[in-house]
């Protein structure tokens, strides 16, 4: 997926749009997702790739604050994943961190889509600072692309 992933990277560039990717992330070399448990992480430096044998499992303390400030900035935020793993308080950070500035810019439309993140923002405390929240990531991203929903179809084919 590296090849696609530069391709889109490269196609933003060339358009003129803004990804952001962490510069730095809380990484651990054992992940019990089902204990709800992990080893000891440390956090990348900026620039810096994980090492083999480590994963990442949220986004370090660099990105927080650069992502804290774009979203701060925007006119519309639409948030489709959690930063981390946050479901293991350990590697929630991020992700808190995050449904934190989008409930703290009260001036942009707030658009929360997929169930995990959901979960996220609730489990944070935010979910009525948000505009509007959707438990269907994928068919919220579909909508975004101008796709047809069958559930929208079959409205429109009533009236």
């Amino acid at each position: 997926k590296v090849p696609l992933a530069k391709e889109i990277l490269s196609e933003a560039e060339k358009r003129g749009v803004k990804i952001l990717l962490p510069e730095d992330n809380l990484i651990v070399q054992e992940l019990d997702f089902a204990g709800r448990k992990v080893s000891p992480g440390k956090f990348t430096n900026p620039g810096t790739d994980i090492p083999d044998g480590w994963e990442g499992v949220d986004i370090g303390p660099q990105a927080r604050e650069t992502y804290a400030q774009e979203i701060a900035l925007a006119a519309t935020i639409l948030w489709n994943g959690p930063m981390g793993v946050f479901e293991i308080p350990a590697c929630a950070e991020g992700t808190f961190a995050m449904a934190k500035a989008v409930a703290a810019n009260t001036q942009a439309v707030s658009i929360i889509g997929g169930g995990d993140s959901v979960k996220a923002v609730k489990k944070a405390g935010f979910a009525k600072q948000v505009t509007f929240i959707s438990t269907g990531g994928g068919a919220s991203l579909e909508f975004m692309e101008g796709k047809t929903l069958p559930g929208v179809a079959a409205l429109h084919e009533k009236k």
